[in-house]
This record gives C-alpha cells, sequence and structure tokens, in this order.
C-alpha cells in the first residue's frame, strides 16, 4: 500500500482523519489557501507538505477527498491527472459523479461522523470493493468501519450515524436542562448527563436498546414515568423521522 495519504481540501474532517493517520502515514494538503494549509499543520502537530490546488499533480495519489460537495466539480477542474483512488467523505456525492470529474482508478464514498475527533467514529463505506480493504485500514484509524453493499445503503447510514451526533446532543441538551428545571445545579446536571452518554455507550455496544430499557424500568417506578412522557411526547416517532428526512436530504444532495 502506498503509504503517502494526500488531503484534498482542509478543514475539520480532514484534520481528524488525519489525526488518526499521522502516526502511520506520510501525510500531504491540498488547498486553496497557504494560511489556512499552514494552520492546518500546526493543528496536526507535524511536519507535512503543503500545495496549493491549481495545477496540482494527484496522479497515482491516494487521495482523501474532503471538499464541499457544491465545490466537487471546479476542484477537479483545478487538479491535473488521475489519482490511484479517491476515499470520498463527501455527503450525497455518488460513485459516478466522483468519476465522472477525477477520472480515478478507484473510488470509495465513506461517511465518518463528528466522533472522528476523538478516534470513535463509525465510519461507513462503499464503492469499488477492490479498495475495501485498504478503506477499511484507513478510515479505521478514525474508529470502527462498516462496508456497505449499496449507495443507498450508506446515504441511509448517513441519516443515522452521520448525522446522529446532533440528535444525541439535541436529547443531551435536554436531559440536563430537565434537571435544571427541577432545582440541579448546571455543573452538576451536565456532569451527570455526561457520565449518563459515556456509561450508554459502553452498554450499547453489547446489549439490545430493548434490553436496557427493561434492565432499568420497574413497575410503577421513576423510569417507567419518565418514559411515559417521552411516548407521550412521540420521541420514537420523531427518531424514525428524523432519520427518514435526513435520509431524504442526502438523496436531495446527489
Amino acid at each position: 500500500m502506498n503509504k503517502l495519504i494526500t488531503f484534498i481540501g482542509n478543514g475539520n474532517m480532514a484534520l481528524s482523519i488525519a489525526q488518526g493517520l499521522k502516526q502511520n502515514y506520510k501525510i500531504e494538503v491540498v488547498g486553496r489557501n497557504i494560511e489556512k494549509l499552514n494552520a492546518f499543520e500546526k493543528d496536526l502537530g507535524i511536519k507535512i507538505e503543503k500545495h496549493l490546488l491549481d495545477g496540482y499533480d494527484v496522479s497515482n495519489k491516494t487521495v482523501i477527498l474532503c471538499v464541499k460537495p457544491a465545490n466537487v466539480q471546479s476542484v477537479a477542474q483545478r487538479l491535473k491527472g488521475k489519482s490511484r483512488v479517491i476515499f470520498s467523505v463527501l455527503a450525497g456525492t455518488t460513485v459516478k459523479t466522483l468519476y465522472t470529474h477525477f477520472q480515478p482508478h478507484g473510488v470509495v464514498r465513506s461517511m465518518p461522523n463528528l466522533a472522528a475527533s476523538v478516534g470513535a467514529s463509525i465510519t461507513t463505506l462503499t464503492g469499488d470493493e477492490d479498495f475495501k480493504d485498504e478503506a477499511q485500514e484507513i478510515l479505521g484509524s478514525i474508529g470502527s468501519t462498516r462496508w456497505l453493499q449499496s449507495e443507498k445503503e450508506l446515504d441511509i447510514a448517513t441519516a443515522l450515524a452521520g448525522s446522529g451526533p446532533a440528535y444525541l446532543a439535541l436529547m443531551a441538551e435536554a436531559l440536563a436542562d430537565g434537571a435544571v428545571k427541577q432545582g440541579l445545579k448546571r455543573d452538576d446536571a451536565m456532569q451527570i448527563m455526561r457520565g449518563l452518554f459515556g456509561g450508554f455507550g459502553k452498554l450499547i455496544q453489547t446489549q439490545h436498546p430493548a434490553l436496557l430499557k427493561d434492565g432499568v424500568m420497574s413497575p410503577g417506578g421513576t423510569t417507567a414515568a419518565g418514559y411515559g412522557a417521552l411516548e407521550k411526547g412521540n420521541v420514537r416517532s420523531a427518531c424514525i423521522d428524523a432519520v427518514e428526512q435526513a435520509y431524504k436530504k442526502a438523496i436531495d444532495l446527489s
């Protein structure tokens, strides 16, 4: 495997992935602004090769594409050559679109999430199966990976795992607000909420959600009362609708 990874784009997701790769790969980054490239290098904490976008030759490079989806065509027009493979983190940008504009030898779409910044992303992948193992190794540097069989499945997974941190953040904030409303100090509420999510994150790895719920819901108890309020508020239905609407948006983007 080529140990040089070329990042096209220098935003937060590119930085998160590069943090996971910097121990085992040589990194170069390509962008539009040298000051932003220098800032990327500083945040990454190691010396890297930096290049301006216009006329940069990506021939036979292993590329991680981290630009905005709306800029795909303009970025492609400013590059030279055909890359060995593109690993794209762009929501709603199809394999066909990437082949059309960049004409690489291989394409893998991926969808990391916000937890990439702490090495705990669940990254979904699909595309050219010749690059499946390589994609799982490279993107596995920021957490776990899951290879899916179609772009439709990846768009659904985007609605679940890619957008999911925002849903969970809303619930975390609301639960803490609920405790404050009842009289708990804000700092205490926030610390308890963080402990709740930290412990739950470990439990959910090995137990079905329904079993976790049943394990804490005793007849006529506090959990049953609170759970009833969530059902009355249609939280379950709202979560299902959130995934549906996010999936539809991913389709619109493509």
